[in-house]
């Protein structure tokens, strides 16, 4: 067995360790859930009443396909919002130094939102960067305040750097649900133990009037992928646990057998997409020969691997995983039929390279036409990057999966 080693890279604000994988059993873990009474950290807790309550009363609205038969999700990655204008950048070039804040970040936010006019944004975690936010209310507010204001559903996921301010990582999340024209969810309401927060999904229903109206189309995942270990004798980053896969397994099943049933029956599950910040050890599978975009920076995984991969893997209905968390990293890349992608690093108080754009991913399904001109199922799910450069220059195009008429997934 190889020597463990431990690097930490302190202008980098992440702490990146190369230890060898150990395998887990989920299946295994799965069968003693279900079995046997659950041990699990103190993160994975039941959902507090008045959490049910504000939910209940706050009805997620219905997101769905437009009347063009498309879908367009804006991620963002890695804000590191601090405390707006008294925030500097880093690693930008010496002629952008002058006068760069974290408003530069919602400048960035701005440009993309009137650029694409997404129908939705998902933000992949460490949206603030807790050790140098003075209150972390304030600077989630500021954070999210330009998917507020343009009145465009939104939603989170934690990364690690999240819960290092003035609230705890479950008080980050009970600050996110909050906001307004969020449609980040606490913890699923079915999963009364679970851990971590900010674990749901959500349905993308079929464009209105049409057949597929009342169906989801496409299946949104949202996961909280940790912070770092709580188990001594692990050190690194967090991951996602069992109780989490087996949450998602039984989601999944779920959407599938609603999808296959009338009416309307399908063939086969809707497609999937998962979010979550920390990325899985298999993004560490590619290199520039089966990737399109660039990798210029390690594979900053938990120390394990929890089998998360194969998970999804074996659920067949997953197309593609979003992650942030390595800045330079925003490659994507195929892998036993998911697409694993990076977005990129997005904020201006995050680190980064300079004369290296600050980016975004961009990702659009689009549904298939009827055969009596009405809209149907998702046809395909297409992805490219925008830099935050003068002309917004989009990068890096790519069919993330499609199928053709006969159905086979190309």
């Amino acid at each position: 067995m190889a020597q463990a080693s431990l690097v930490v890279q302190i202008n980098k604000r992440k702490l990146y360790v190369s230890l060898p994988f150990y395998g887990f059993s989920v299946a295994m873990a799965l069968l003693l859930i279900c079995f046997v009474p659950i041990n699990v950290s103190a993160a994975a807790r039941r959902q507090p009443p008045q959490q049910q309550q504000q939910q209940q009363q706050q009805l997620p609205q219905k997101l769905r396909f437009d009347r063009n038969g498309e879908f367009k999700i804006l991620q963002v990655a890695d804000m590191h919002y601090a405390d707006g204008k008294t925030t500097p950048c880093l690693d930008v070039l010496p002629s952008q130094v002058h006068g760069c804040s974290d408003l530069n970040t919602s400048a960035f936010i701005q440009r993309m939102i009137a650029a694409e006019k997404p129908n939705f944004i998902v933000f992949t975690g460490d949206n603030i960067f807790g050790f140098d936010a003075k209150d972390s209310a304030k600077s989630l507010n500021a954070a999210f305040a330009p998917a507020i204001a343009a009145r465009i559903p939104w939603a989170a996921v934690l990364g690690n750097h999240d819960q290092e301010g003035t609230l705890s990582r479950e008080g980050v999340m009970k600050h996110i649900v909050g906001l307004e024209h969020t449609l980040s969810q606490f913890n699923p309401s079915e999963a009364h133990i679970i851990d971590g927060f900010g674990n749901y999904n959500l349905e993308v229903g079929g464009v209105e009037g049409s057949g597929f109206a009342n169906k989801s189309v496409l299946n949104l995942y949202f996961l909280d992928s940790g912070d770092y270990s709580t188990v001594p004798s692990i050190p690194g980053y967090g991951w996602i646990k069992a109780s989490q896969q087996f949450w998602f397994q039984r989601t999944s099943a779920k959407l599938r057998k609603a999808y296959m049933s009338p009416p309307n029956a399908q063939k086969s599950s809707a497609p999937g997409l998962v979010y979550f910040h920390i990325p899985l050890p298999e993004f560490a599978s590619f290199d520039s020969s089966n990737f399109t975009g660039v990798r210029q920076e390690g594979i900053s995984s938990a120390s394990v691997n929890s089998g998360f991969f194969t998970t999804m893997v074996e659920a067949g209905d997953v197309k593609a995983v979003f992650t942030g968390h390595d800045h330079l990293n925003d490659f994507c890349g195929q892998l036993t039929g998911i697409q694993l992608c990076y977005a990129g690093g997005f904020g201006y108080h995050a680190y980064g390279k300079a004369g290296w754009s600050r980016r975004a991913r961009v990702v659009v399904a689009s549904l298939e036409k009827t055969e009596k001109g009405g809209w149907g199922a998702v046809k395909s799910i297409k992805t490219w990057k925008r830099l935050d450069d003068q002309h917004l220059t989009g990068i890096d195009g790519k069919v993330l999966w499609s199928k053709n008429s006969a159905g086979k997934v190309e």
